[in-house]
């Protein structure tokens, strides 16, 4: 159920009417005990035409029509939240591209200390914008590669959450995400069909980078009930030194 109690009704919501508004977006968190205030209603609604809008000049999703964006999209972005993320998470998301899942765990818990790293620079430069439209604060923006940023001691085991959403395999994912986190942080990896191939060959991979796989989840939620998974990993050790390797590298040659 939408929570309309002592909200303010945003300017943000005059391209819908407050009930229906991001109808398949409230319906799937409805599945997950969560609902939304008008403020965060007007949030996924100026992203929805924020983001449709800039990708008629650059590139950023294939995903466009309204229902779509919100399940596809925004659904599947706050499904992480399966894994028991707080609401003051320090959170990394690797290869954050047009935002997902990032800005909408962001928008649901507004105290996380949110970091988008993308090095693309066209794409870094949609989500400072609208980063600005949704009014967000404790937001950065990185644009660098992952493997040059979590060499920076600024960054390197400075996260108690890290995910990455559609970026790699997991062996080059784990590469890409550990060196981000603390010692007893985890990394939340989207995941769809059968993927026990996959972690095995991933298993050498967490190892180095100091992980442990800690647990798969089902996700099945309304419109998302096409065999997705969140592949957690605890990190229990410090990433070696000389992890991760230099850029390329990782995608190029996984540690199998």
């Amino acid at each position: 159920m939408i929570n309309l109690l002592n909200a303010k009704i945003e300017p943000e919501i005059w391209l819908c009417d407050i009930l229906l508004c991001m109808n398949e977006l409230v319906y799937g968190l409805s599945a997950l005990g969560i609902s939304l205030n008008s403020v965060q209603l007007g949030q996924f609604e100026t992203y929805y035409q924020e983001l449709v809008d800039y990708n008629s000049r650059i590139n950023l999703t294939a995903i466009t029509e309204y229902k779509d964006v919100q399940i596809k999209h925004f659904l599947d972005s706050v499904s992480l939240v399966l894994a028991g993320i707080k609401g003051d998470e320090k959170l990394l998301d690797v290869g954050s591209g047009a935002g997902f899942p990032g800005l909408p765990l962001k928008i649901l818990f507004p105290a996380i200390q949110l970091g988008l790293l993308e090095a693309t620079q066209k794409k870094a430069r949609f989500l400072s914008e609208i980063t600005v439209k949704l009014g967000l604060s404790g937001v950065e923006i990185i644009s660098q590669r992952a493997e040059d940023t979590a060499q920076n001691p600024l960054y390197r085991q400075k996260y108690s959450l890290v995910t990455s959403r559609a970026v790699a395999d997991m062996a080059t994912l784990a590469e890409l995400t550990l060196p981000f986190c603390a010692i007893g942080g985890r990394v939340i990896a989207p995941k769809k069909g059968d993927i026990e191939e996959e972690m095995d060959r991933a298993a050498t991979a967490v190892k180095k980078m100091g992980g442990r796989v800690f647990k798969v989840i089902k996700v099945e939620l309304p419109g998302l009930e096409d065999g997705r998974k969140l592949v957690l990993l605890e990190k229990i050790s410090n990433t070696p030194a000389l992890y991760p390797r230099r850029a390329g590298i990782p995608a190029k040659t996984p540690l199998i």
